[in-house]
């Protein structure tokens, strides 16, 4: 059986801003990571019930509420705490991004896995590739599995993460689309969010038809951002 035939890879859209959380693991053994668990953790854990899996980590792309819980405007996102009452896990996020996460989450540092770029997480017999994509926000990161790459928001298929928020950086952004732009034109992108009319795409797909990925020198970039 190959690696990809032995990857369990569920996209999941829930709440109310089109995000996608994913169940990453190795279906051998049935041990999942959930990455961006956030909303909804009842309907993500009957998932994992129904499908028999066991969640053995949490893996978080940025602090944003929107990707791992706490309060978002008016509204209460159940997500990393909520999760760690009911199943307790190590979150993994990049270092950059450990204190945003347990202000917005409220968790300990004892419950965060502080990771850096090249990193790996074995699930099973899956490997789980760390990739630091700074832009959205200093510690954003990418989770690399083979031929697949779950991007949060860095990467959509038509688009990229917002760089007009605090501890955005327009040129850090430019850095982390052209490394993502130089993976293997069959790697599968999947975004942070459903904003296209594709749930997922081909890395070759998507320097095709995203702008954003079409841009090749700095200053072009800044000024795309600016205008």
């Amino acid at each position: 059986m190959s690696l990809q035939d032995e990857l369990i890879i569920e996209q999941i859209q829930i709440g109310p801003m089109e995000n996608f959380a994913y169940l990453v693991g190795c279906r051998r053994t049935r041990e999942v990571a959930i990455v961006d668990p956030a909303w909804d953790i009842d309907s993500l854990m009957n998932i994992v019930r129904e499908k028999d899996y066991k969640v053995n980590a949490a893996l978080v792309t940025h602090y944003h509420p929107d990707h791992c819980g706490g309060s978002f405007g008016q509204n209460t996102v159940s997500g990393v705490a909520e999760l760690l009452a009911v199943n307790p896990v190590k979150v993994y996020a990049n270092k950059l991004e450990a204190e945003g996460l347990k202000k917005v989450t409220g968790i300990s540092d004892n419950d965060i896995a502080k990771v850096e770029s090249g990193d790996t997480l074995k699930i099973g017999d899956i490997e789980i590739e760390f990739l630091h994509t700074p832009g959205h926000t200093p510690g954003s990161q990418c989770f690399r599995v083979k031929h697949t790459l779950v991007s949060g928001d860095t990467l959509f298929i038509n688009g990229c993460g917002r760089v007009d928020l605090p501890g955005s950086d327009v040129d850090d952004m430019y850095h982390s689309l052209q490394k993502l732009s130089a993976l293997p034109g069959d790697t599968l992108l999947l975004p942070g969010h459903n904003y296209s009319h594709v749930p997922h795409a081909t890395m070759a797909e998507t320097r095709q038809q995203n702008v954003y990925m079409r841009i090749n020198n700095l200053e072009s970039w800044r000024m795309m951002m600016q205008g």
